[in-house]
Protein backbone atom coordinates (compact mmCIF):
# COMPACT_ATOMS: atom_id res chain seq x y z
CA UNK A 1 0.00 0.00 0.00
CA UNK A 2 1.78 3.36 -0.82
CA UNK A 3 1.57 6.03 1.51
CA UNK A 4 2.05 9.71 0.60
CA UNK A 5 2.91 11.50 3.54
CA UNK A 6 2.84 16.12 2.29
CA UNK A 7 3.60 18.52 4.94
CA UNK A 8 3.45 22.18 3.68
CA UNK A 9 3.55 25.62 5.35
CA UNK A 10 0.73 26.59 2.79
CA UNK A 11 -2.73 27.35 4.58
CA UNK A 12 -5.37 24.90 2.59
CA UNK A 13 -8.76 26.85 3.94
CA UNK A 14 -10.42 27.26 0.74
CA UNK A 15 -8.27 25.07 -1.13
CA UNK A 16 -10.30 22.11 -3.34
CA UNK A 17 -9.02 19.59 -1.32
CA UNK A 18 -10.45 16.53 -2.92
CA UNK A 19 -9.12 17.75 -5.88
CA UNK A 20 -6.37 17.65 -4.55
CA UNK A 21 -6.57 13.81 -2.93
CA UNK A 22 -8.12 12.56 -6.17
CA UNK A 23 -5.00 13.72 -7.91
CA UNK A 24 -2.12 12.87 -6.00
CA UNK A 25 -4.26 9.46 -5.32
CA UNK A 26 -4.38 8.78 -9.24
CA UNK A 27 -0.68 10.12 -9.94
CA UNK A 28 0.36 7.76 -7.24
CA UNK A 29 -1.69 4.94 -8.20
CA UNK A 30 -0.47 4.81 -12.38
CA UNK A 31 3.07 5.73 -11.36
CA UNK A 32 3.58 2.59 -8.32
CA UNK A 33 1.81 0.48 -10.44
CA UNK A 34 -0.76 -0.24 -7.37
CA UNK A 35 -4.87 -0.02 -8.03
CA UNK A 36 -5.88 3.88 -6.38
CA UNK A 37 -8.00 1.65 -3.37
CA UNK A 38 -4.56 0.67 -2.21
CA UNK A 39 -3.23 4.57 -1.73
CA UNK A 40 -3.60 6.44 1.09
CA UNK A 41 -2.31 10.50 0.80
CA UNK A 42 -2.50 12.57 3.84
CA UNK A 43 -1.82 16.38 3.92
CA UNK A 44 -0.60 18.56 6.16
CA UNK A 45 -1.10 22.59 6.04
CA UNK A 46 0.24 25.03 7.89
CA UNK A 47 2.74 23.57 9.04
CA UNK A 48 5.59 25.86 10.60
CA UNK A 49 8.10 25.21 7.85
CA UNK A 50 11.81 26.68 5.88
CA UNK A 51 13.22 26.39 3.31
CA UNK A 52 16.38 28.18 2.29
CA UNK A 53 15.93 30.20 5.16
CA UNK A 54 12.10 31.71 4.19
CA UNK A 55 8.79 31.07 4.38
CA UNK A 56 7.78 30.65 0.97
CA UNK A 57 5.20 28.46 0.15
CA UNK A 58 7.45 24.91 0.23
CA UNK A 59 6.39 21.10 1.27
CA UNK A 60 8.12 18.38 2.70
CA UNK A 61 6.54 14.82 1.36
CA UNK A 62 7.98 10.91 2.14
CA UNK A 63 6.31 8.41 0.04
CA UNK A 64 6.56 4.66 1.13
CA UNK A 65 5.46 1.63 -0.76
CA UNK A 66 5.90 -1.93 -0.68
CA UNK A 67 8.29 -2.50 -4.14
CA UNK A 68 7.96 -1.03 -7.30
CA UNK A 69 10.06 2.26 -6.22
CA UNK A 70 12.94 1.78 -8.83
CA UNK A 71 15.27 4.90 -9.70
CA UNK A 72 12.73 5.70 -13.06
CA UNK A 73 9.50 5.09 -10.45
CA UNK A 74 11.33 7.51 -8.27
CA UNK A 75 11.86 10.36 -10.54
CA UNK A 76 8.46 10.51 -12.01
CA UNK A 77 7.06 10.35 -8.72
CA UNK A 78 9.32 13.44 -7.78
CA UNK A 79 8.02 15.21 -11.54
CA UNK A 80 4.46 14.27 -11.03
CA UNK A 81 4.22 14.99 -7.58
CA UNK A 82 6.08 18.64 -7.89
CA UNK A 83 3.92 19.83 -10.75
CA UNK A 84 0.61 18.97 -9.11
CA UNK A 85 1.69 20.84 -5.94
CA UNK A 86 3.01 23.56 -8.20
CA UNK A 87 -0.54 23.50 -10.04
CA UNK A 88 -2.77 23.02 -6.96
CA UNK A 89 -0.95 24.48 -4.53
CA UNK A 90 1.38 26.99 -6.18
CA UNK A 91 4.33 25.42 -4.05
CA UNK A 92 7.21 25.91 -6.75
CA UNK A 93 8.51 22.51 -8.29
CA UNK A 94 12.39 23.76 -6.37
CA UNK A 95 10.91 24.29 -3.18
CA UNK A 96 9.59 20.39 -3.29
CA UNK A 97 11.40 17.81 -1.22
CA UNK A 98 10.11 14.25 -1.64
CA UNK A 99 11.17 11.01 0.67
CA UNK A 100 11.37 7.93 -1.20
CA UNK A 101 11.43 4.87 1.11
CA UNK A 102 10.57 0.74 0.01
CA UNK A 103 9.70 -0.94 2.72
CA UNK A 104 10.82 -4.14 1.40
CA UNK A 105 14.44 -2.58 0.93
CA UNK A 106 14.69 -2.85 4.81
CA UNK A 107 13.52 -6.98 4.46
CA UNK A 108 16.23 -7.48 2.19
CA UNK A 109 19.02 -5.88 3.97
CA UNK A 110 18.18 -7.96 7.54
CA UNK A 111 18.00 -11.12 5.17
CA UNK A 112 21.71 -10.48 3.88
Amino acid sequence: MPCLDISTNVNLDGVDADSVFSTLTTAVSQIVGKPENFVMVLIKGSVPLTFGGNKEPAALAEIMAMGGLNTKVKRELIATIGSILQDKLSIPKTRFVLKVFDANMGRNISKL
